[in-house]
């Protein structure tokens, strides 16, 4: 049996450490799946329902272990399919590697059926590295480099193989002029600031009186140095989305993520520091971030073109975040006033306080706090957080208290819907012995969730823990958008655009050999949890929530309660609940 183009490919993957891929087949990429088949054993292909399921979880692979993920496609629409979820990665700086059928090199250029110029589709997503395979000993320089490439710069490189080429003999480069011979490895280094750098910001430091630390995911290998560092300092620990899950709420400095999405010791910290510290961020939002020329500020990142690029930052340090706040940490004086800090903790202590008090709301038929607060009290230790984009993002963001040892993670930068799903399975494929839980709102689930849910439903008997619960925030309402333009355009609630059809969620998980759970009353919360915690199997919830409990941001400002007002002015279809349920929450307190 020849040798292939595609085998030296599937064979070269597995030297590079790849284990697993996740892709769809098609006659564009036939070669590559004839390859796979006959490596079974060595690397494993998981089929997921549709390709851009496939780059999802190559980006939730990265993200939860930290190796790059690797989708494969067929030509044409499956190779445009899989974009969203390779932007996904690219947005949040995780390695990815897109693997891509292309028609035979003969018909290029005809306009053939299923043909697209996929080199300059990808160029975009793939900018860093996106090449196509024209001849044999091309593939072993390729290969190499689009993974080294993708790990060392925490990006998406794509390779694209015509059908042809894939069937190939595989040759290696000859020994002649013009010929490279690639290697496989690589390892990421350590960057150091400058010692005079170093110094500078600790000054800085040190001078300030009031000291917030904005944590993003490039603190991700550097928790403990975090921690350290913001305790010798006095200061509040602020979290962006993506580090929701790093930076554990143990700390009783840590105040909870900031933005939209955040806490209100968040913001209030933000409000009234002298002094930011910005370690491994590229939070977007400068509404949120200390008025300009407020606090003296200095960012820690491993990529330059992030520094100074959201806050006028007065010291830059290009350095790993792990390596540079332990180099932080040995400059700066401990600070023996803490006010600052026991501030920072009473308020934080008041905040979980309020959002138990606002989970008590009643809710028709149920509070959506009240089902994040509940599941609060019954998180695994070990447990692994999905959370799709929507209002349960908000949710997420503010009522799951982390422990140390939780893995978790979100659709940041690109903020896709329909992640939820396809980021746990790939994460239960991972880890198939820890417990995973996606929160997901109807709308995603409409939109890829359900077809994720058959991927469970293929692959969960062979996990050592089945626990595995697709929670679905049921309001009939693409929810988050819904309170977007009543907040920010000053629209009511276009029904058209946002009402959805009632799914019998729980029902379809039940078709697919999975159980089904329903929320529908307050009585339900505390035991279908109990329930879906103690199955043998996964779980769909299919929890009918209130949809006119806002999530109400940290702080309201004039704009945001005048448009507010202008939305129910307008004649919003739910104007008399909306205003009885955000009175309600915001008087949870008293």
């Amino acid at each position: 049996m020849a040798y292939t183009v595609s085998d030296f490919i599937i064979e070269r993957l597995g030297a590079w450490g790849i284990e697993r891929v996740y892709g769809y087949s098609g006659d564009g990429i036939n070669g590559v799946m004839s390859a796979l088949r006959k490596a079974e054993g060595k690397i494993r292909m998981i089929q997921p329902q549709h390709e851009e399921l496939g780059a999802f979880m190559a980006s939730a692979h990265a993200k939860f272990t930290g190796k790059p993920g690797v989708c494969i496609s067929t030509s044409g629409p499956g190779a445009v399919h899989l974009l969203n979820g390779l932007y996904d990665a690219k947005k949040d700086h995780m390695p990815a590697v897109a693997i891509v059928g292309q028609q035979a090199r003969m018909s290029l250029g005809t306009d053939y059926q299923q043909e697209i110029d996929l080199t300059s589709l990808y160029k975009d997503v793939a900018g860093d590295y996106v090449h196509m395979v024209s001849d044999a000993p091309q593939a072993r320089h390729l290969i190499d480099q689009a993974l080294r490439i993708a790990i060392a710069r925490r990006t998406v490189t794509a390779i694209i193989i015509p059908n042809d080429v894939q069937d190939l003999p595989m040759e290696q480069p000859p020994a002649e002029h013009g010929a490279v011979f690639s290697g496989i490895g690589y390892r990421t280094g350590e960057l150091r600031p400058h010692n005079d750098d170093l110094d500078a910001a600790a000054k800085l430091l040190d001078e300030g009186e009031k000291v917030a630390v904005l944590a993003g995911a490039g603190c991700k290998n550097a928790v403990d140095e975090v921690l350290e560092l913001a305790d010798k300092l006095g200061a509040g620990v602020a979290k962006a989305i993506l580090a929701k899950t790093m930076i554990p709420d143990e700390e009783e400095f840590v105040t909870g993520t900031m933005g939209l999405l955040g806490t209100r010791p968040s913001q209030e910290m933000m409000d009234d520091c002298d002094t930011l510290l910005m370690v491994g961020t590229r939070f977007p939002y400068a509404e949120f971030l200390p008025a300009s020329g407020q606090a003296r500020a200095v960012q820690i990142d491993l990529d330059a073109e992030s520094l100074g690029l959201r806050y006028p930052t007065e010291i830059n340090l290009h350095g790993d975040a792990r390596a540079t706040v332990a180099a932080l940490t040995e400059r700066v004086t401990r600070k023996n006033d803490r006010q600052w800090q026991h501030k920072i903790i009473e308020n934080t202590r008041d905040w979980w306080k309020l959002m138990d008090e606002r989970a008590k709301v009643s809710g028709n038929p149920v509070n959506p706090q009240r089902v994040f607060w509940s599941l609060n009290q019954r998180l695994p230790n070990n447990v692994m957080l999905a959370c799709d984009v929507g209002s349960s993002t908000n949710w997420y963001a503010r009522y799951l208290k982390i422990r140390r040892g939780m893995l978790g993670s979100v659709s940041g930068g690109l903020a896709s819907m329909g992640n939820g799903v396809p980021y746990l399975l790939a994460a239960k494929l991972a880890y198939p012995d820890r417990p995973g839980i996606a929160m997901v709102g109807d709308g995603a689930m409409q939109m890829l969730g359900n077809q994720g849910v058959i991927g469970i439903a293929k692959y969960w008997r062979e996990w050592s823990d089945p626990r595995c619960i697709v929670l679905v925030l049921n309001n009939r309402d693409l929810n988050q958008v819904s309170w977007e333009q009543r907040a920010m355009e000053g629209d009511p609630k276009f029904e058209t655009s946002q009402d959805l059809p009632d799914v019998a969620y729980d029902h379809y998980a039940e078709i697919l050999g999975l159980k089904g759970l329903r929320m529908e009353s307050i009585d339900d919360v505390d035991r279908v949890w109990d329930e879906a915690l103690a199955a043998d199997r996964p779980v769909v919830i299919n929890a009918y929530v209130d949809p006119e409990i806002g999530p109400l941001p940290p702080h309201i400002n004039s704009e945001q309660a005048k448009s507010f007002m202008s939305s129910i002015l307008k004649g919003d279809p739910d104007a008399f609940r909306m205003i009885k349920q955000s009175i309600k929450q915001m008087t949870a307190k008293f």
